[in-house]
């Protein structure tokens, strides 16, 4: 156990059913906030997409609870990089009741720049007591750089191109607003009213879960709560470390690929994963990723490598418990600096999440033998971003619709593959119902559908992805980046790969124009078509049961071509 001398006197004096309506309590807190959040933000991206976290930390930065919906890219460990970087820059006597800080460095969080932190101390006993941290990271629609939304460049070179960026600076000072920092976010967005709404959203979440932390400690005294607080850490831990004993000891590996880095077309970037078990702890080395990126992949280490891991333990040994550091603690990462997620602070990263969900697919690849029942076959892998921008003809301002796919996720060895859901690295994302897209921005949703045959086939078969039809109302920009072409999302144990994503383009009468990254004009009146990938399969597909199979093609899931190719079923007419 991760516990300092007299700890455990301490964890031992509190009443378990006291332990669980502390814990709940304090679950309650961020998911809370995150519905205040949702019904307060000014951006779809904020209360749709719910592009955001929310957490609260103790006094040295490590997660206590974090909302259902939290992204875990954020959560694995943006909020408390980002809180640390506090500490060590003000140090506790320079954080006062009060104040408010914000962050979206990439060196110290390792993601783009439209990622900021927001945090505020929470202090207790008349303000005399630092407890922790009341937290929200929330994606900022535009923070400035060389193109509409910051982020969406995919030929940047440096960070300095994708935004300005804010290294642990106060927003609110013992409670007054910094004028100067409101000045210079509001200077620095094409969004002025979104941003600046949004940033009200989130200074509310950190302020009401301040209040509602010391709530909790009011009602049950700071030193019972901080002993429930190393109770919740050890008994996650405890999780943790159970479900990596249950693995044979020994080293696995895998390895797979990206298609390119969006800037140097056609070079794949090896992603070669070695995972080593040793009893109840885990070491994952990613020193076989590729060097860092030309193009705009890259992330820090926090941002990437760390995130990478920590999602993958996640997902495979607790994916039941609630999330907090203790969950983390009998990790180790190894990773050199200089790779894609262990870049520079000044490496370019507007698209620095997106490698996440296939490097994790891989992490939980190198066990499939190991611990077949906890490893599925691989999902559609990517975040499949799609963004349309330019000037609605209906307002005469700027407008930016940013998305990204929903596809199928891999088989199990006793289930189909689920789906279409976002990418594991996404977390509780829900569809901008069409609706609410055709009212805001000049588009059209002229179809919405599951994608027939993109699932693996096998014995299990693969989630399925979809496909979205738009029509473009007003001449504009298109930004897309899928991935997952070279390396489409593999079977396991039998089954076969799932089917990869892209973009379709239809200018007129002319043919489809298939792209998967880049910048696209497009004119009033072009059609776009977004196609997700499917899920991997799992198991021979030879093995499926017939009653599945007629059930599938009832379904429209499978065809009739695929389901005499793949399963040799014989039908009627045969």
């Amino acid at each position: 156990m991760d516990m300092k001398v007299g700890e455990a006197g301490a964890m031992s004096k509190i009443d378990p059913i006291e332990l669980e309506i502390i814990r709940h309590s304090f679950l309650s807190v961020p998911n809370h906030i995150e519905k205040n959040i949702v019904r307060t933000a000014f951006s779809p991206l904020i209360y749709e997409y719910k592009d955001f976290a929310v957490g609260v930390l103790d006094a040295d930065a490590r997660l206590i609870a974090q909302a259902k919906g939290s992204l875990p890219i954020f959560v694995a460990n943006a909020l408390g990089v980002a809180v640390a970087d506090g500490l060590a820059i003000y140090g506790r006597d320079n954080l006062h009741p009060g104040d408010v800080v914000i962050t979206n460095h990439a060196g110290t969080l390792g993601q783009h720049l439209n990622n900021v932190v927001m945090y505020t101390p929470i202090y207790v006993n008349g303000e005399r007591d630092l407890f922790g941290f009341m937290a929200v990271l929330a994606h900022w629609m535009d923070v400035g750089g060389s193109i509409v939304g910051s982020f969406l460049r995919t030929d940047s070179s440096e960070i300095f191109q994708e935004g300005i960026q804010f290294r642990t600076i106060k927003l609110r000072a013992r409670g007054a607003p910094v004028g100067e920092t409101y000045r210079m976010i509001e200077t620095n967005t094409r969004f002025p009213t979104m941003v600046m709404g949004d940033i009200e959203a989130q200074l509310s979440g950190c302020l009401m879960g301040r209040d509602l932390v010391i709530g909790i400690i009011e009602r049950f005294g700071l030193d019972k709560v901080r002993s429930a607080v190393r109770h919740m850490w050890a008994q996650t831990e405890m999780a943790t470390r159970a479900a990596i004993a249950a693995i044979p000891d020994g080293e696995y590996r895998a390895s797979t690929k990206l298609d390119d880095d969006g800037v140097r077309i056609g070079e794949p970037l090896p992603i070669d994963v070695i995972v080593r078990i040793a009893g109840d702890a885990i070491e994952i080395d990613l020193s076989g990723l590729g060097k860092q990126a030309a193009g705009p992949i890259n992330a820090g280490f926090n941002g990437g490598a760390l995130a990478a891991c920590r999602i993958a333990c996640k997902f495979l040994f607790t994916a039941g418990e609630t999330g907090n550091d203790g969950a983390f603690r009998p990790l180790k990462v190894i990773v050199p600096d200089g790779t894609f997620l262990s870049a520079s602070a000044t490496a370019p990263m507007g698209w620095s999440g997106t490698t996440l969900p296939t490097v994790v697919d891989t992490i939980i690849r190198a066990l499939a033998e190991a611990a077949p029942g906890l490893v599925t076959a691989a999902h559609h892998g990517t975040y499949g971003n799609y963004v349309f921008h330019g000037n609605n003809p209906a307002t005469g301002e700027l407008f930016q619709h940013i998305d990204s796919s929903a596809g199928g996720w891999g088989a199990g060895r006793d289930h189909d593959g689920t789906g279409p859901s976002r990418s594991l690295a996404h977390g509780d994302i829900q569809d901008v119902p069409a609706e609410m897209q055709e009212a805001m921005y000049p588009l059209r949703i002229d179809l919405v559908g599951l994608r027939p045959d993109s699932g693996g086939a096998g014995r299990h078969r693969g989630g399925l992805g979809i496909e979205r039809g738009y029509t473009v109302l007003c001449d504009c920009v298109l930004t897309t980046n899928f991935d997952r072409n070279l390396c489409p999302p593999w079977g396991l144990d039998g089954g076969l790969d799932g089917t990869s994503g892209h973009v379709e383009i239809r200018r007129g009468d002319a043919p489809a124009e298939i792209v998967r990254k880049g910048m696209f004009q497009l004119r009033a009146g072009d059609r776009v078509r977004v196609v997700t990938g499917g899920g991997g399969g799992y198991g021979p597909p030879q093995e499926r049961d017939p009653a599945h199979i007629r059930e599938d093609l009832e379904n429209g899931v499978v065809s009739v071509e695929a389901a005499r190719r793949y399963y040799h079923a014989r039908l009627a007419g045969d």
